[in-house]
């Protein structure tokens, strides 16, 4: 069940870690001694089976380090978003009870959010090394049903949710990544996206050190800095969200470089806008977008890269180990080019959220995992992820999928990035408003984005409302913040 002890008993002196910021290497040798010391004191000190630990950290060996000892250990990882407000770290921490928290030198916490739990310093990458403990056998038997990580939401429609991933889950997300992606020992990933998310632990990091591959670790995400870190160690491939993509194209390096060992570049977290795939196809480079979400995998689809190019937009089918249904409102299934829920499928999906039965019962129902997001497949099935249930915009009864809308403003030339949300409005319910960021030195006017819109939209899918403002606000992971944005037009329009 080790599968972290059984490949550093296989390939010990393999590559398995580099922190792109010192350059420090370690094999799967150092990956596994360094788990089971850490799992050695977590046993110390009372720790046990079911008992949460969290780590409060950048990216950093410090992940790898608790996930697997949790693994051996039998307690439940819990990766904490720094990026939060200390009253968000504070209910998350509330939530969890951890026993243990992991706290990084960058990082500083509060008495109030360590009361009731051991802390454990992180001053450097040695600190488990300098850790007073005997390593003994203390390796847990975990069944396949074992909670081994709880992976925080986001939160944007309101508390994040502590999603819970068994031994099982994690594990089938990785070898289903592998066989369908077909990722090897060959293959390095740069991991930039924040481990404390799903897509920076799970997407690549864990099936590329599964499949025994290499993975660079960066603490912060600078564009020219990860187009050079791709470069300089030998990258086959990399997962980066749709902003930091808007960031990657225009640097000088990207432009002038040939990635001659990249396989491929993969987008998630967001739908990507088509101009990322134009800036990848001018340079000849393989780009495909994916899909997932923390509660499965959250790997779930492949479509080869020619055909990415062929059908941008598409996530493409479902991958080995796994199903996919799209189903409309009453529960039947979408015909071809039909918009309706996506339902997921697999041994790699979620188990249940941390203290919140009645969010666990709406979101699993007879096996499926009901995403929340709008999907519809096309004549040969591949998927296109329309948007998220929660966003589609009711105008006047005409239903306005925000994504359509995005992409067509965003082909114009001179935007940089556009967001589009309803508000609410007494004579139409809601009203179509769009949020656009220009590129520098774009000249483009309301009138612009308006006369653009009319040679495709439908009338009532044209924003009435278009706001330009100079950058368009984040959440932690990234994605533009709609809620930020609902919120910035309300205060501007008591």
């Amino acid at each position: 069940m080790d599968w972290i002890k059984s490949r550093a008993c296989l390939f010990p002196r393999d590559r398995a870690v580099v922190d792109a910021a010192t350059g420090r290497e370690w094999t799967f040798e150092d990956v596994n001694s360094r788990a089971e010391k850490l799992a050695a004191y977590f046993h110390q000190h009372g720790i046990k089976k079911g008992d949460r630990v969290a780590l409060l950290s950048p990216n950093d060996i410090s992940y790898f380090d608790f996930l697997f000892a949790c693994m051996k250990s039998g307690a439940i990882f819990v990766p904490v978003n720094w990026r939060l407000s200390g009253e968000e770290v504070l209910y998350i921490l509330q939530d969890a009870s951890p026993s243990l928290i992991g706290v990084h030198h960058s990082q500083t916490l509060s008495r109030r959010e360590s009361k009731g739990c051991l802390v454990l310093p992180i001053p450097n990458d040695q600190y488990v090394e300098e850790l007073n403990v005997p390593v003994q056998s203390t390796s847990q038997e975990l069944s396949e049903d074992s909670p081994v990580a709880m992976i925080y939401t986001g939160g944007t429609t309101g508390k994040p949710k502590g999603a819970v991933l068994t031994y099982d889950s994690i594990r089938w997300n990785g070898l289903n990544t592998i066989v369908s992606w077909n990722l090897c020992k060959e293959d390095t990933t740069l991991t930039c996206l924040p481990m404390f998310h799903t897509g920076g632990l799970n997407a690549l990091s864990i099936p590329v050190l599964m499949a025994g591959g290499t993975v660079v670790l960066s603490p912060s995400f600078e564009a020219e800095q990860a187009v050079n870190d791709l470069i300089r160690y030998h990258c086959t491939i990399a997962l980066f969200v749709p902003t930091m993509y808007h960031m990657v194209i225009r640097t000088k390096t990207f432009q002038k470089a040939t990635f001659e060992s990249m396989k491929v570049f993969l987008s998630g977290g967001a739908p990507c806008p088509l101009s990322i795939y134009q800036a990848f196809h001018q340079k000849g480079l393989n780009f495909k977008e994916g899909y997932g979400l923390t509660e499965a995998g959250p790997n779930n689809f492949f479509i080869h890269p020619d055909e990415a190019v062929k059908k941008p937009g598409s996530v493409g089918r479902a991958m080995v180990f796994n199903d996919v249904k799209i189903v409309k409102e009453n529960g039947e299934e979408s015909s071809e080019g039909e918009v309706g829920e996506l339902l997921l499928r697999g041994q790699h999906v979620f188990s249940f959220y941390w203290n919140n039965p009645q969010a666990t019962q709406e979101s699993l129902q007879d096996g499926w995992l009901h995403t929340g997001d709008l999907a519809r497949q096309d004549q040969e099935g591949y998927v296109y992820i329309v948007g998220r249930k929660k966003e589609m915009i009711i105008t006047g009864g005409e239903n306005v999928y925000p994504l359509e809308v995005e992409h067509w403003i965003a082909s114009l030339e001179g935007v940089n990035e556009v967001a589009i949300v309803g508000v609410p409005d007494e004579k139409w319910g809601e009203v179509v408003t769009a949020f656009v960021s220009l590129q520098p030195r774009s000249m483009l006017t309301e009138i612009d984005l308006r006369n653009h819109c009319a040679l495709k939209l439908s009338r009532y899918k044209t924003p009435k409302t278009f706001q330009i403002i100079e950058d368009l606000p984040k959440t932690h992971v990234g994605k533009i913040d709609k809620k930020a944005l609902r919120d910035h037009y309300a205060s501007n329009n008591l």
